[in-house]
Parts: C-alpha cells; structure tokens; sequence
C-alpha cells in the first residue's frame, strides 16, 4: 500500500512539475508585436492612393459637387458648437431617417435653416424616450462629432445628449471597453 501512495506521490510531482513548466512558456510575451501606428507620410501616401481607386475619384466628384459643397457649408455652420460642446437648438422635422440609410437609430432635425441627420446609438432604456419625439418638437442637442459621407445629402450629427421641455431624454453612455 505504501508502495502505491509513493508511486502515486512521485507521478503527481511529476505531472504538476510539466505543468508549470508550460505555463511559465506561455507567460512568454508574444513574438508578434503589434503594428506601429502609421506616420503622417504614409498616411498620406495611402490617402492619395486610395484617391486613384475609383471609390477615392467619387468621393472627390462628391466633394467638389454642389451637394457636397451644401453638406459642408452646413458643417461649417455648426462646428464651433461641437468643439465648444455647447448647446444647439433644433428642431424635429422627420421621425425617418433618409430611405436606405443605414445609420441604425435616428431622427432628421433642422438647425438655423439647414436640414441634418441626428444619429443616436441608444440602449434600450433609453429608445422609449425617443420614440416619444414627436414633428416640430423644439430639442437641445449636444455633441463632439457630425460626419458626412456621399450616400446622404445631410451631415450626420452623432447624438451625445438630448433635452426637450428642459428635461434629459437621452444621454450617450460611454463604452465600457474605453474607447
């Protein structure tokens, strides 16, 4: 019997002695580093690039079109507001989004005379209070970020806060994984 609790012993030893040794070779850092950020030359190398490719010859037609002038001209409008993260006034005009917009959740609102989409990313606690807008709802609009891209005829304005009657009915929660 002892002979089997020895035998027993020195094979467990044995056995957690391989053990820690694989494991202290995957504590190893990884031989594949991860990729330098890009510098400035080479970004912009791609970019002109990109630029030749038939999708970068649209985007510049876009650009130098009226549509793509009237969509910046609007962004210019607001950008003090969205560096200063200061209110903006607006009003609802459409509950739709653009037909085959693909933006997920949003709302067009007219701001000083120009027409804007109004995206949200919102949680589910959140999307009754916006259901409740309503057409020519007076809002005030917060946020850091408006985009634009040649499929719409309006700046997309990312939603981070929301109030109407002075009262919050939407607020971007920040992701958890921090970015």
């Amino acid at each position: 019997m002892k002979k089997v609790m020895y035998a027993l012993i020195a094979a467990l030893v044995v056995v957690s002695g391989l053990v820690f040794a694989n494991r202290e070779i995957k504590n190893e850092p990884p031989k594949e580093t991860t990729p330098k950020p890009i510098s400035a030359a080479e970004r912009e190398a791609a970019m002109k690039q990109w630029y030749t490719t038939p999708g970068g010859i649209a985007y510049k037609n876009w650009e130098a079109s009226p549509a793509g002038q009237k969509v910046y001209a609007a962004e210019a409008k607001i950008r003090k507001h969205l560096t200063d993260s200061s209110n903006i006034e607006a009003i609802v005009t459409a509950l739709s989004l653009p037909p085959g917009s693909r933006l997920g959740f949003g709302v067009m609102v007219r701001i000083n005379g120009d027409d804007y989409i109004l995206n949200f990313a919102p949680e589910k606690s959140q999307l009754e209070q916006l259901q409740n807008l309503k057409v020519n709802d007076k809002i005030i609009i917060r946020s850091r970020n408006v985009s634009h891209a040649p499929k719409y005829a309006y700046p997309i304005i990312s939603g981070d806060y929301v109030e109407r009657d002075s009262k919050l009915i939407y607020k971007r929660v920040p992701r958890k994984d921090g970015c």
